[in-house]
């Protein structure tokens, strides 16, 4: 069962500094900013995120950036967030770029139990024989490269192809965002901010999601459940969401 939770900073209260943390969202796309602000305003240090990107640079995760509270990131991009690819270039903080169906899968194999899988996404790039920089160092040396990935070619519908092994993940929490969640746990999301947020939530050991609507438990439609509350420990009503944009553009006038 799930906990309903006062706060959001009574929810993130355990987080402890070096902690590895999924964290739903795309861009500035349901991202559990509620839940963010908590941990920015706590002396957590050293975290491990584990996310599609980092928002951007004064936007969600890009306030841990600014706080220097994260040490090493997995994502798919740097995106539009200066701040974040300034720190990976002068070696602040080691960023492990992953391909984003990947990612996905990643998260998805973890929470479902399985240790790893095999994928053609990366073959024949530094992806799977290894070298991407982790980590630079002051002088724009490479210090950590990625290693080589071990490849194996499977037969199929399509002929034999090559895939690439890779591994699960797992982390100690996980932070998502919820159009609505009722009290055992159950959430649904909204449109596109479903995207990273059901996988964070189940590779999370402990998954705290924010909702705008706190609703009894029962009055989902069960058939209309994006995630069962089985994944979710802990459970904050943070009210209706800011509506973010990262990029905006905009038609010339005529």
């Amino acid at each position: 069962m799930s906990e309903v939770v006062a706060s959001a900073a009574a929810a993130v209260a355990d987080i402890a500094s070096g902690s590895r943390v999924a964290v739903g969202g795309f861009g500035v796309c349901g991202i559990p900013d509620a839940l963010i602000a908590a941990l920015a305003a706590s002396a957590v240090t050293d975290l491990e995120i584990i996310s599609n990107n980092c928002g951007t640079d004064r936007i969600g995760l890009g306030i841990l950036l600014r706080n220097k509270q994260i040490r090493r990131v997995i994502a798919s991009y740097v995106g539009e967030n200066a701040e974040f690819a300034r720190q990976y270039l002068a070696g602040e903080i080691e960023v492990e770029l992953t391909p984003q169906g990947t990612l996905a899968e990643k998260l998805r194999a973890g929470g479902a139990g399985l240790p790893a899988f095999f994928t053609p996404a990366g073959i024949g790039t530094p992806v799977a024989d290894g070298g991407l920089p982790w980590r630079y160092a002051p002088d724009g040396s490479v210090a950590i490269s990625s290693p080589p990935k071990e490849v194996r070619t499977f037969g199929g519908r399509w002929g034999e192809r090559r895939y690439v092994l890779e591994e699960a993940i797992t982390t100690d929490y996980a932070l998502v965002h919820a159009l609505v969640g009722d009290t055992d746990g159950n959430l649904v999301f909204d449109k596109a901010a479903r995207n990273f947020n059901p996988d964070a939530a189940m590779a999370g050991r402990v998954c705290i999601a924010q909702v705008e609507h706190l609703v009894p438990a029962g009055a989902i439609d069960p058939a209309g459940v994006h995630l069962p509350g089985i994944f979710v420990d802990r459970i904050v009503h943070t009210g209706v969401q800011t509506k973010h944009i990262e990029k905006r553009t905009v038609a010339k006038e005529k």
